[in-house]
């Protein structure tokens, strides 16, 4: 698990590649399923929710691209305070890792039938007949 300092300066910091990093990378490292903790560098105490909100937030102001509508927001609200709210926090949790599970199972089968369809298959031969083109070329 990478570990990630915030300094007092709004900095972040990469312990595990010793170099300062912004939202970006974080984006990165969430999209490559990368473990990782975000850490306040004077107390020690872990930050990462504040920071993974953030970038929720950012991403939450282009209305085109949002996921959050204002409707299911105040759903979610409501949850809070009440006796449902570990019940629904489980139920979204296990719905999104399903939901992925799923994008990377149908994600696999429409590569492997792009693969190996004939326009596949015949982009596979160019590929190869283009590198033993190149490899004889560089031989001269």
């Amino acid at each position: 698990m990478i570990t990630i300092k915030k300094y007092p300066n709004r900095r972040l910091y990469d312990t595990s590649q010793s170099k300062y990093i912004n939202l970006e990378h974080i984006k990165t490292l969430i999209n490559e399923r990368i473990e990782f903790e975000i850490v306040d560098s004077k107390t020690a105490d872990v930050i990462t929710k504040s920071i993974l909100l953030q970038i929720i937030s950012e991403s939450e102001t282009n209305q085109s691209q949002s996921l959050l509508t204002d409707k299911l927001l105040q759903q979610l609200i409501r949850f809070y305070g009440s006796d449902m709210q570990p019940f629904v926090r489980q139920y979204l949790e296990q719905s999104l890792v399903q939901f992925m599970e799923q994008q990377d199972k149908v994600q696999s089968v429409v590569k492997n039938m792009v693969d190996t369809s004939p326009i596949g298959i015949f982009g596979k031969m160019m590929e190869t007949n283009l590198q033993a083109w190149n490899a004889s070329k560089d031989k001269k």
